[in-house]
Protein backbone atom coordinates (compact mmCIF):
# COMPACT_ATOMS: atom_id res chain seq x y z
CA UNK A 1 0.00 0.00 0.00
CA UNK A 2 2.82 2.45 1.02
CA UNK A 3 4.64 1.11 -1.46
CA UNK A 4 2.56 2.17 -4.51
CA UNK A 5 1.56 5.44 -2.58
CA UNK A 6 5.07 6.78 -2.40
CA UNK A 7 7.23 4.84 -5.75
CA UNK A 8 9.92 7.36 -5.14
CA UNK A 9 10.85 6.32 -1.33
CA UNK A 10 13.39 4.82 0.25
CA UNK A 11 13.24 1.44 2.12
CA UNK A 12 13.81 3.40 5.24
CA UNK A 13 11.33 5.46 4.54
CA UNK A 14 8.99 3.18 3.99
CA UNK A 15 9.52 1.41 7.18
CA UNK A 16 9.60 4.53 8.94
CA UNK A 17 5.86 5.16 7.59
CA UNK A 18 4.79 1.67 8.69
CA UNK A 19 6.03 1.78 12.29
CA UNK A 20 4.33 4.83 12.94
CA UNK A 21 1.42 3.57 11.94
CA UNK A 22 1.51 0.43 14.16
CA UNK A 23 2.64 3.22 16.91
CA UNK A 24 -0.16 5.11 16.52
CA UNK A 25 -2.61 2.67 16.23
CA UNK A 26 -1.23 1.42 19.79
CA UNK A 27 -1.81 5.08 20.59
CA UNK A 28 -5.37 5.04 20.07
CA UNK A 29 -6.07 1.74 20.72
CA UNK A 30 -4.98 3.12 24.47
CA UNK A 31 -6.57 6.26 24.90
CA UNK A 32 -9.95 5.06 23.95
CA UNK A 33 -10.73 1.84 24.99
CA UNK A 34 -11.67 3.61 28.06
CA UNK A 35 -15.07 4.48 26.19
CA UNK A 36 -16.73 0.78 25.62
CA UNK A 37 -15.22 0.19 29.33
CA UNK A 38 -16.76 3.37 30.74
CA UNK A 39 -20.15 2.10 31.26
CA UNK A 40 -19.02 -0.80 33.33
CA UNK A 41 -16.57 1.37 35.01
CA UNK A 42 -19.23 3.49 36.11
CA UNK A 43 -21.48 0.82 37.24
CA UNK A 44 -18.63 -0.75 39.72
CA UNK A 45 -17.12 2.29 40.61
CA UNK A 46 -20.99 4.42 41.02
CA UNK A 47 -19.47 7.31 38.86
CA UNK A 48 -21.87 10.26 37.84
CA UNK A 49 -22.33 11.16 33.52
CA UNK A 50 -20.46 14.15 34.51
CA UNK A 51 -17.21 12.19 36.13
CA UNK A 52 -17.14 9.48 33.23
CA UNK A 53 -16.87 12.70 31.24
CA UNK A 54 -13.86 14.09 33.49
CA UNK A 55 -12.33 10.44 33.20
CA UNK A 56 -12.67 9.59 29.25
CA UNK A 57 -11.52 13.21 28.08
CA UNK A 58 -10.21 16.08 30.39
CA UNK A 59 -8.07 13.33 32.55
CA UNK A 60 -6.52 12.49 29.16
CA UNK A 61 -6.40 16.28 27.82
CA UNK A 62 -5.56 18.70 29.91
CA UNK A 63 -1.87 17.06 30.37
CA UNK A 64 -1.38 15.79 26.74
CA UNK A 65 -1.96 18.85 25.48
CA UNK A 66 0.46 21.41 27.91
CA UNK A 67 3.23 18.16 27.67
CA UNK A 68 3.00 18.30 24.05
CA UNK A 69 4.03 22.17 23.61
CA UNK A 70 7.18 21.45 25.41
CA UNK A 71 7.87 18.16 24.11
CA UNK A 72 7.87 19.55 20.27
CA UNK A 73 10.01 21.77 20.90
CA UNK A 74 12.43 19.72 22.05
CA UNK A 75 11.66 17.33 19.34
CA UNK A 76 12.39 20.30 16.81
CA UNK A 77 15.68 20.74 18.21
CA UNK A 78 18.37 19.57 15.13
CA UNK A 79 20.14 17.14 18.38
CA UNK A 80 16.69 14.82 19.27
CA UNK A 81 16.67 11.77 17.95
CA UNK A 82 12.50 11.88 17.41
CA UNK A 83 12.29 7.48 16.77
CA UNK A 84 14.41 7.58 20.64
CA UNK A 85 11.28 10.31 21.81
CA UNK A 86 8.41 8.18 20.69
CA UNK A 87 10.05 5.08 21.82
CA UNK A 88 10.37 6.12 25.49
CA UNK A 89 6.54 8.04 24.92
CA UNK A 90 5.23 4.59 23.87
CA UNK A 91 6.55 3.04 26.86
CA UNK A 92 5.10 5.45 29.06
CA UNK A 93 1.52 5.67 28.22
CA UNK A 94 1.58 2.03 27.57
CA UNK A 95 2.59 1.21 31.51
CA UNK A 96 0.01 3.80 32.74
CA UNK A 97 -3.01 2.47 30.88
CA UNK A 98 -1.88 -1.11 32.15
CA UNK A 99 -2.13 0.47 35.75
CA UNK A 100 -5.91 1.72 34.72
CA UNK A 101 -7.00 -2.14 36.14
CA UNK A 102 -5.69 -1.41 39.66
CA UNK A 103 -7.51 1.95 40.07
CA UNK A 104 -9.61 1.40 43.33
CA UNK A 105 -11.70 4.70 42.44
CA UNK A 106 -12.72 7.60 40.39
CA UNK A 107 -9.22 9.44 41.94
CA UNK A 108 -6.88 6.64 40.90
CA UNK A 109 -8.10 5.81 37.61
CA UNK A 110 -8.32 9.80 36.67
CA UNK A 111 -4.55 9.84 37.87
CA UNK A 112 -3.66 7.18 35.83
CA UNK A 113 -5.57 8.01 32.73
CA UNK A 114 -3.40 11.60 33.50
CA UNK A 115 0.00 8.79 33.08
CA UNK A 116 -1.57 7.86 29.64
CA UNK A 117 -1.66 11.62 28.09
CA UNK A 118 1.72 12.45 29.81
CA UNK A 119 3.29 9.25 27.50
CA UNK A 120 1.45 10.33 24.26
CA UNK A 121 1.95 14.05 24.24
CA UNK A 122 5.51 12.73 22.86
CA UNK A 123 3.94 10.89 20.04
CA UNK A 124 2.20 12.98 17.01
CA UNK A 125 4.10 16.18 16.75
CA UNK A 126 7.34 13.94 16.36
CA UNK A 127 5.95 11.61 14.00
CA UNK A 128 4.39 14.33 11.66
CA UNK A 129 7.64 16.40 12.05
CA UNK A 130 9.32 13.01 10.62
CA UNK A 131 7.21 12.55 7.71
CA UNK A 132 7.04 16.26 6.53
CA UNK A 133 10.36 15.99 6.64
CA UNK A 134 10.52 12.85 4.29
CA UNK A 135 7.52 12.97 2.02
CA UNK A 136 7.76 15.67 -1.03
CA UNK A 137 4.79 17.62 -0.38
CA UNK A 138 2.77 16.56 -3.04
CA UNK A 139 2.25 13.38 -1.56
CA UNK A 140 2.11 14.58 2.08
CA UNK A 141 -1.80 14.50 2.12
CA UNK A 142 -1.41 10.83 1.36
CA UNK A 143 0.97 9.93 3.78
CA UNK A 144 -0.39 12.32 6.59
CA UNK A 145 -3.54 9.94 5.88
CA UNK A 146 -1.97 6.51 6.03
CA UNK A 147 -0.50 7.70 9.82
CA UNK A 148 -4.15 8.96 10.58
CA UNK A 149 -5.53 5.57 9.66
CA UNK A 150 -4.10 4.57 13.33
CA UNK A 151 -6.89 6.87 14.73
CA UNK A 152 -9.88 4.00 13.21
CA UNK A 153 -8.06 1.35 13.45
CA UNK A 154 -6.77 1.94 16.71
CA UNK A 155 -10.05 2.72 17.61
CA UNK A 156 -12.00 -0.33 16.42
CA UNK A 157 -9.25 -2.59 17.76
CA UNK A 158 -10.02 -0.38 21.38
CA UNK A 159 -13.93 -1.01 21.06
CA UNK A 160 -13.78 -4.73 19.75
CA UNK A 161 -10.89 -6.30 22.55
CA UNK A 162 -12.25 -3.92 25.05
CA UNK A 163 -15.86 -4.96 24.64
CA UNK A 164 -14.67 -8.57 24.17
CA UNK A 165 -12.66 -8.57 27.17
CA UNK A 166 -15.29 -7.06 29.55
CA UNK A 167 -17.64 -9.30 28.85
CA UNK A 168 -15.04 -11.93 29.48
CA UNK A 169 -12.56 -11.13 32.25
CA UNK A 170 -13.58 -7.49 33.21
CA UNK A 171 -12.87 -3.96 32.06
CA UNK A 172 -9.66 -4.18 35.14
CA UNK A 173 -7.87 -6.99 33.12
CA UNK A 174 -8.93 -5.71 29.82
CA UNK A 175 -6.45 -2.70 30.68
CA UNK A 176 -3.48 -4.36 31.66
CA UNK A 177 -4.30 -6.53 28.31
CA UNK A 178 -4.16 -4.09 26.20
CA UNK A 179 -1.48 -2.03 27.72
CA UNK A 180 1.48 -4.62 28.35
CA UNK A 181 2.54 -4.91 24.68
CA UNK A 182 3.37 -1.39 24.04
CA UNK A 183 6.13 -1.71 26.29
CA UNK A 184 7.65 -4.56 24.11
CA UNK A 185 6.74 -2.70 21.29
CA UNK A 186 8.87 0.50 22.37
CA UNK A 187 11.78 -1.42 22.28
CA UNK A 188 11.47 -2.60 18.46
CA UNK A 189 10.74 0.94 17.93
CA UNK A 190 13.93 2.23 18.66
CA UNK A 191 15.38 -0.44 15.93
CA UNK A 192 13.30 0.90 13.34
CA UNK A 193 13.01 4.05 13.32
CA UNK A 194 16.26 5.93 13.09
CA UNK A 195 16.62 9.87 13.17
CA UNK A 196 20.35 10.65 13.29
CA UNK A 197 20.66 11.85 10.07
CA UNK A 198 18.90 15.51 10.29
CA UNK A 199 21.79 18.43 9.41
CA UNK A 200 22.05 21.39 11.13
CA UNK A 201 20.34 23.53 8.48
CA UNK A 202 19.87 27.49 8.83
CA UNK A 203 16.16 26.32 9.65
CA UNK A 204 17.20 24.36 12.19
CA UNK A 205 20.20 26.17 13.69
CA UNK A 206 17.05 29.13 14.23
CA UNK A 207 14.97 26.79 15.59
CA UNK A 208 17.42 25.98 18.62
CA UNK A 209 17.72 29.56 19.32
CA UNK A 210 13.82 30.57 19.12
CA UNK A 211 12.05 30.14 22.46
CA UNK A 212 9.16 28.06 22.55
CA UNK A 213 6.50 31.26 23.22
CA UNK A 214 8.17 32.67 20.17
CA UNK A 215 7.49 29.72 18.17
CA UNK A 216 3.93 29.90 19.26
CA UNK A 217 3.75 33.37 18.58
CA UNK A 218 4.68 33.15 14.96
CA UNK A 219 2.68 30.48 14.80
CA UNK A 220 -0.77 32.85 15.64
CA UNK A 221 0.39 35.15 13.40
CA UNK A 222 -1.17 33.25 10.55
CA UNK A 223 -5.17 34.02 10.36
CA UNK A 224 -5.06 31.19 8.19
CA UNK A 225 -3.56 28.86 10.48
CA UNK A 226 -6.20 29.96 12.64
CA UNK A 227 -9.02 29.02 10.85
CA UNK A 228 -7.15 25.58 10.98
CA UNK A 229 -7.03 25.33 13.94
CA UNK A 230 -10.80 26.24 14.69
CA UNK A 231 -12.13 23.72 11.92
CA UNK A 232 -10.10 21.31 13.19
CA UNK A 233 -10.90 21.54 16.96
CA UNK A 234 -14.61 22.22 15.86
CA UNK A 235 -13.87 18.45 14.14
CA UNK A 236 -12.19 16.99 17.37
CA UNK A 237 -14.80 18.50 19.81
CA UNK A 238 -17.76 15.94 17.80
CA UNK A 239 -15.62 13.16 17.35
CA UNK A 240 -14.73 12.61 20.80
CA UNK A 241 -17.94 13.57 22.13
CA UNK A 242 -19.98 11.84 20.02
CA UNK A 243 -17.61 8.48 19.93
CA UNK A 244 -17.74 8.11 24.26
CA UNK A 245 -21.95 9.13 23.95
CA UNK A 246 -22.55 6.50 20.86
CA UNK A 247 -20.96 3.75 22.70
CA UNK A 248 -23.17 5.01 25.92
CA UNK A 249 -26.21 4.90 24.04
CA UNK A 250 -25.94 1.68 22.19
CA UNK A 251 -25.97 -0.05 25.83
CA UNK A 252 -28.36 2.20 27.49
CA UNK A 253 -30.93 2.72 25.06
CA UNK A 254 -30.95 -0.36 22.77
CA UNK A 255 -29.55 -2.56 25.91
CA UNK A 256 -26.34 -3.90 23.82
CA UNK A 257 -23.72 -5.26 26.35
CA UNK A 258 -20.44 -3.68 25.66
CA UNK A 259 -18.89 -6.88 24.01
CA UNK A 260 -21.93 -6.13 21.27
CA UNK A 261 -21.25 -2.56 21.17
CA UNK A 262 -17.39 -2.80 20.74
CA UNK A 263 -17.90 -5.68 17.71
CA UNK A 264 -20.81 -4.07 15.70
CA UNK A 265 -19.91 0.13 16.19
CA UNK A 266 -15.73 -0.77 16.90
CA UNK A 267 -15.65 -2.87 14.00
CA UNK A 268 -17.61 -1.16 11.33
CA UNK A 269 -17.15 2.45 12.54
CA UNK A 270 -13.69 1.52 12.49
CA UNK A 271 -14.05 0.73 9.29
CA UNK A 272 -15.55 3.50 8.01
CA UNK A 273 -13.17 6.00 9.43
CA UNK A 274 -10.26 3.77 7.77
CA UNK A 275 -12.25 4.44 4.48
CA UNK A 276 -12.92 8.22 5.59
CA UNK A 277 -9.36 8.84 6.28
CA UNK A 278 -7.88 7.33 3.27
CA UNK A 279 -10.14 8.81 0.85
CA UNK A 280 -9.97 11.98 2.67
CA UNK A 281 -6.15 12.35 1.92
CA UNK A 282 -6.45 11.11 -1.60
CA UNK A 283 -9.01 13.29 -2.38
CA UNK A 284 -6.71 16.20 -0.99
CA UNK A 285 -3.74 15.26 -3.49
CA UNK A 286 -5.67 14.58 -6.34
CA UNK A 287 -7.22 17.70 -6.82
CA UNK A 288 -5.43 20.17 -4.32
CA UNK A 289 -1.99 19.81 -6.49
CA UNK A 290 -4.01 21.52 -9.48
CA UNK A 291 -6.15 24.25 -6.88
CA UNK A 292 -4.74 23.98 -3.58
CA UNK A 293 -8.58 25.22 -2.78
CA UNK A 294 -9.41 21.43 -3.24
CA UNK A 295 -7.26 20.03 0.02
CA UNK A 296 -10.23 20.71 2.45
CA UNK A 297 -13.53 20.78 -0.04
CA UNK A 298 -14.14 17.13 0.30
CA UNK A 299 -13.76 17.76 4.39
CA UNK A 300 -15.86 21.10 4.02
CA UNK A 301 -19.05 19.37 2.18
CA UNK A 302 -18.53 15.76 3.97
CA UNK A 303 -19.22 17.29 7.60
CA UNK A 304 -22.54 19.22 6.17
CA UNK A 305 -23.97 16.26 4.23
CA UNK A 306 -23.30 14.13 7.44
CA UNK A 307 -25.43 16.14 9.74
CA UNK A 308 -29.17 15.04 8.56
CA UNK A 309 -28.02 11.30 8.20
CA UNK A 310 -26.53 11.28 11.58
CA UNK A 311 -29.74 12.83 13.47
CA UNK A 312 -31.32 9.64 11.63
CA UNK A 313 -29.26 7.72 13.06
CA UNK A 314 -29.98 8.35 16.35
CA UNK A 315 -33.68 8.84 15.80
CA UNK A 316 -33.81 4.85 14.54
CA UNK A 317 -35.54 3.05 17.39
CA UNK A 318 -33.46 -0.57 15.85
CA UNK A 319 -29.85 -0.53 16.59
CA UNK A 320 -28.90 -2.14 13.36
CA UNK A 321 -30.52 0.69 11.05
CA UNK A 322 -29.21 3.01 13.36
CA UNK A 323 -25.60 1.63 13.31
CA UNK A 324 -25.68 1.12 9.26
CA UNK A 325 -27.23 4.91 8.93
CA UNK A 326 -24.04 6.22 10.90
CA UNK A 327 -21.69 4.77 8.80
CA UNK A 328 -21.98 7.60 6.47
CA UNK A 329 -21.23 10.49 8.34
CA UNK A 330 -18.33 8.03 9.84
CA UNK A 331 -16.87 8.19 6.72
CA UNK A 332 -17.60 12.02 5.66
CA UNK A 333 -16.60 13.20 9.42
CA UNK A 334 -13.28 11.27 9.13
CA UNK A 335 -12.44 12.59 5.47
CA UNK A 336 -10.51 15.79 7.48
CA UNK A 337 -7.55 14.30 8.67
CA UNK A 338 -5.49 13.77 6.13
CA UNK A 339 -5.77 17.64 4.73
CA UNK A 340 -5.67 19.15 8.11
CA UNK A 341 -2.01 17.43 9.25
CA UNK A 342 -0.70 18.30 5.91
CA UNK A 343 -1.98 21.43 5.49
CA UNK A 344 -0.25 22.32 9.36
CA UNK A 345 2.96 20.95 8.22
CA UNK A 346 3.10 22.98 4.62
CA UNK A 347 1.78 26.39 6.19
CA UNK A 348 4.84 26.75 8.26
CA UNK A 349 8.16 27.27 8.44
CA UNK A 350 10.55 24.19 8.54
CA UNK A 351 11.79 25.02 11.84
CA UNK A 352 8.35 24.72 13.43
CA UNK A 353 6.88 21.62 11.79
CA UNK A 354 7.04 19.37 15.49
CA UNK A 355 5.76 22.72 17.01
CA UNK A 356 2.79 23.16 14.46
CA UNK A 357 1.52 19.78 15.37
CA UNK A 358 1.62 20.20 19.14
CA UNK A 359 -0.39 23.87 18.81
CA UNK A 360 -2.96 21.69 16.35
CA UNK A 361 -3.03 18.95 19.05
CA UNK A 362 -2.97 21.19 22.00
CA UNK A 363 -6.70 22.49 20.51
CA UNK A 364 -7.87 19.33 19.22
CA UNK A 365 -7.49 17.90 22.45
CA UNK A 366 -7.85 20.18 25.33
CA UNK A 367 -10.97 22.05 23.30
CA UNK A 368 -12.41 18.03 21.55
CA UNK A 369 -11.10 15.33 23.71
CA UNK A 370 -11.32 17.50 26.95
CA UNK A 371 -14.27 19.12 27.09
CA UNK A 372 -16.35 17.58 23.85
CA UNK A 373 -17.25 14.15 26.44
CA UNK A 374 -17.67 16.59 29.79
CA UNK A 375 -20.09 18.97 28.08
CA UNK A 376 -22.04 16.29 26.27
CA UNK A 377 -22.42 14.50 29.38
CA UNK A 378 -22.73 17.34 31.83
CA UNK A 379 -25.67 18.21 29.09
CA UNK A 380 -26.69 14.51 29.86
CA UNK A 381 -26.87 14.80 33.89
CA UNK A 382 -28.80 17.96 33.03
CA UNK A 383 -31.47 16.92 30.92
CA UNK A 384 -31.55 13.42 32.41
CA UNK A 385 -34.68 14.53 35.18
CA UNK A 386 -36.65 15.10 32.16
CA UNK A 387 -35.29 12.19 29.71
CA UNK A 388 -34.02 9.39 31.81
CA UNK A 389 -31.98 7.26 30.19
CA UNK A 390 -32.86 8.62 26.93
CA UNK A 391 -30.98 12.23 27.30
CA UNK A 392 -28.26 10.82 25.51
CA UNK A 393 -30.20 10.16 22.44
CA UNK A 394 -31.19 14.16 22.85
CA UNK A 395 -27.63 14.88 23.89
CA UNK A 396 -26.60 13.26 20.23
CA UNK A 397 -29.28 14.90 18.20
CA UNK A 398 -27.59 18.23 19.36
CA UNK A 399 -24.06 16.97 18.74
CA UNK A 400 -25.17 15.92 15.17
CA UNK A 401 -26.08 19.69 14.49
CA UNK A 402 -23.24 21.39 14.97
CA UNK A 403 -21.85 19.57 12.25
CA UNK A 404 -22.38 22.48 10.22
CA UNK A 405 -19.64 24.70 12.21
CA UNK A 406 -16.40 22.61 10.87
CA UNK A 407 -18.23 22.62 7.88
CA UNK A 408 -18.44 26.68 7.17
CA UNK A 409 -14.56 26.82 8.44
CA UNK A 410 -13.50 24.27 5.94
CA UNK A 411 -15.52 26.50 3.66
CA UNK A 412 -13.84 29.66 4.83
CA UNK A 413 -10.46 28.50 4.32
CA UNK A 414 -10.59 27.20 0.50
CA UNK A 415 -9.10 30.42 -0.67
CA UNK A 416 -6.58 30.56 2.09
CA UNK A 417 -5.06 27.70 1.29
CA UNK A 418 -4.86 28.28 -2.14
CA UNK A 419 -2.36 31.84 -1.46
CA UNK A 420 -0.57 30.45 1.36
CA UNK A 421 0.26 26.88 1.49
CA UNK A 422 3.57 25.23 0.66
CA UNK A 423 4.89 28.63 0.38
CA UNK A 424 7.87 27.95 2.90
CA UNK A 425 9.33 24.72 1.13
Amino acid sequence: MVTGMFPKARQSTRVMLWTLLIVYVFNFLDRQIVNILAEPIRRDLDLSDTQIGLMTGLAFALFYTVLGLPIARYSDRPTTDRGRLIAVALAVWSAMTALCGFAQNFVQLLLARVGVGVGEAGCTPAAHSLIADRVPAERRASAMAFYALGIPLGSLLGMVIGGYLADEIGWRKAFLFVGAPGVVLALVVVLLIGDTGRKASAASEAAAGESMMQAVRSLLSSRTFLILLAAASACSFLSYGKTTWTTIFFQRTHGLTPGEVGFWFGLWGGLAGMLGTWLGGWLADKFGKHDRRHVVTAPAIGMAVAVPIAISAYFATDWRMGLLLLMVPTVLNSLYYGPVFSSTQGLVALRHRAMASAVLLFCQNLIGLGLGPLFFGMLSDLIKPAFGDESVRYVLYGAALLGFVPAILFWMLRPRLHAELDRHT
